[in-house]
């Protein structure tokens, strides 16, 4: 497998019914989109602590996770398979929702801080680098700050959903450009989209 492109895709999210279809689970949903897509079936594994699954893209052999670790842990199950399979944080795509873009945009960006995401924070803290990529899924921001913790945790407008779903279904578009390590025409693709 080369190993200039993305091997591993994490689904940022928190598990259970009561969360499947909050705003914190926008990274879930993509790898969700992605399993259905390629045929393949997320089956929770115990020894990475969160669902898993391997998908076929372009000749290349895909890892997808989804950490069953609640947000703030996410770093535990990202650890885990990226060790058990060899991958280094560089080749890892973390998908997770954004507060400070608005509803739907999409940006793919590399390094970097956590920006007050506690499930970055935690997958910094594990795999000790900020090294890898992120694709940065908008959900638009509450009126008041201290809003912030009820805002993601609860269910997108009808409207809006859709609007992240076709976004989402749009970043499909470049997921063999990540795979082959065409990042820059990656990046230029997704974001003048």
């Amino acid at each position: 497998m080369s190993s200039k492109g993305i091997q591993l895709i994490v689904g940022l999210g928190n598990p259970g019914a009561e969360y499947e279809h909050t705003r914190h689970n926008a990274g879930v949903w993509f790898i969700q989109d992605i399993a259905h897509r390629f045929h393949a079936t997320l089956r929770y594994e115990s020894k990475f602590l969160g669902f898993h699954a391997l998908v076929d893209i372009n000749g290349c052999k895909i890892h997808l996770l989804f950490p069953t670790t609640y947000m703030n842990h996410s770093g535990q199950s990202v650890k885990l398979l990226a060790n058990y399979y060899k991958i280094l944080p560089a080749n890892i795509l973390v998908a997770h929702d954004e507060i400070d873009l608005p509803v739907a945009s999409i940006r793919l960006k590399f390094d970097g801080g956590d920006g007050g995401h506690n499930g970055l924070k935690d997958i910094m803290r594990h795999l000790n680098s900020k090294q890898f990529y992120r694709l940065r899924i908008g959900i638009g921001r509450p009126l008041h700050s201290a809003e912030v913790h009820d805002y993601v945790l609860s269910p997108p407008k009808k409207t809006e959903l859709i609007e992240i779903q076709e976004s989402l279904v749009a970043v499909e578009s470049i997921l063999s450009l990540l795979i082959a390590g065409e990042f820059a025409k990656a990046m230029q693709k997704l974001h003048s989209a």
